[in-house]
């Protein structure tokens, strides 16, 4: 594992610039297993994105591991930013209700683990103001000092958000994309100008590399205050992808699904992974999958606290392609190929792609991709692509009143036909 330098944590500091796109990151390798989700009765609740209404009785929570014996100091502040992730013009005080300004006191030690870590969770703050916000963590009370960083979205009910899955306009296609066409009644809001105020983001799975970022409706009528986005071009396709794959890793006495092996040592556990295969051709084949989210759960200690009581696996990976490629894992245990040890590097004796990763037990989804471009992954020949293929999508409608300082997050849909979980 790489340090990551405090380069990046220097960005978002207290001089942060309002052209600084902010976004997820970790930025020291002993934090682990960062989550930020609603609050909900489930251990599924986990999977959930991050994004609540001003009235929702729900809080977001994150919790994170530090693999350390000490507890440290860890302060929490928001960020609110505008639909493009970055800064808005808002103070601290338009939208906290307190001073922007949290301890993170709740802690736990794990129990008996090999690799000894402190568990900490952290229940965010009410705020005033619908939009996108950042959840900045850092220690001693220096904004310097930043360990990691988590969006979030508050929406207010304003607009009328309808969205659904439908084959892509361009015949030869509708094969292998899924298109979002959306359908938003503005008739609470005082738009002028709606082809200017209104900004439409489509996501897919939780994902924000391949977003969808839409401003000219194709319809609108502004006496019935009603927009469609239905564009022609593919301006709202996704590749729908496959299935993902997974591993399970509730297990460390046994052998869980695609796992090869678990030796238990001393003081630390490794994993490997069963081989992979790309698996571009064949037919569509259903089964349960997260989405390309993860679980923390164990097998070993039932009816215990999964997040005290997980042990941490050293975790590797084996993909058997052809050599000179520049090949990610995909998924939220890799931060979507962000972090460096998504990277798979090739082993010319073996002939195989292999990377390692630090990973709490659990349930873990993920894929491979070519990345064509920085921060951007083509799946298509490591994963094929059905139209069928089960993903979650929402939508995400802002909207900028004149005058105003801040995009708010007007409308909120969430879509998942035959939805299939654990």
């Amino acid at each position: 594992m790489k340090w990551i330098g405090i380069v990046f944590a220097l960005i978002l500091g207290p001089g942060i610039s309002k052209a600084q796109v902010l976004e997820d990151r970790i930025f020291v390798d002993h934090i682990q297993s960062a989550r930020l989700f609603p609050q909900g009765p489930g251990v599924d609740s986990q999977l959930d994105a991050p994004v609540v209404s001003l009235s929702d009785a729900r809080q977001l929570v994150l919790v994170f591991d530090d693999l350390a014996y000490d507890p440290e100091l860890y302060t929490a502040k928001l960020i609110h930013c505008d639909a493009d992730w970055k800064k808005s013009a808002l103070r601290d005080n338009d939208f906290s209700v307190a001073f922007n300004e949290y301890n993170v006191q709740d802690y736990s030690y794990s129990v008996n683990t090999r690799i000894p870590y402190i568990h900490y969770s952290f229940s965010l703050p009410r705020v005033t103001k619908s939009g996108n916000y950042i959840l900045k963590v850092y220690k001693n009370r220096n904004e310097n000092e930043v360990v990691l960083t988590r969006r979030f979205m508050v929406y207010e009910e304003s607009a009328v958000v309808g969205a659904s899955i439908v084959p892509p306009n361009q015949t030869e296609d509708r094969r292998e994309l899924q298109q979002i066409n959306t359908v938003i009644n503005y008739s609470n809001l005082d738009a002028v100008d709606p082809t200017t105020q209104f900004k439409v983001v489509i996501r897919q799975n939780q994902r924000w590399d391949n977003a969808k970022f839409l401003s000219k409706p194709t319809f609108l009528n502004q006496s019935s205050k009603i927009m469609r986005f239905e564009p022609f071009e593919g301006e709202s396709t996704f590749k729908a992808g496959n299935e993902f794959r997974f591993i399970d890793l509730r297990f460390i006495r046994a052998t869980g699904v695609n796992v090869g092996s678990v030796k238990v040592e001393e003081t630390i556990i490794l994993a490997e992974a069963l081989l992979d295969n790309p698996r571009p051709g064949g037919a569509y084949s259903q089964y349960l999958d997260l989405n390309g989210q993860y679980l923390v759960l164990t097998n070993d200690r039932p009816g215990g606290n999964p997040e005290v009581e997980s042990e941490y696996l050293y975790t590797t990976f084996f993909l058997k392609a052809d050599p000179g490629q520049s090949i990610r894992m995909l998924g939220s245990l890799s931060g979507w190929g962000k972090i460096p040890e998504s990277k798979m590097v090739y082993d010319a004796k073996t002939k195989l792609y292999t990377t390692s990763l630090l990973l709490k037990q659990g349930w873990y989804d993920y894929q491979y991709g070519e990345e064509v471009s920085l921060g951007t992954f083509e799946s298509d020949s490591f994963e094929g692509s059905h139209f069928q293929t089960e993903n979650q999508y929402e939508v995400l409608v802002y909207y900028r009143g004149l005058g105003s300082r801040y995009d708010q997050l007007v409308g909120y849909a969430f879509i998942q036909p035959n939805r299939r979980r654990l």
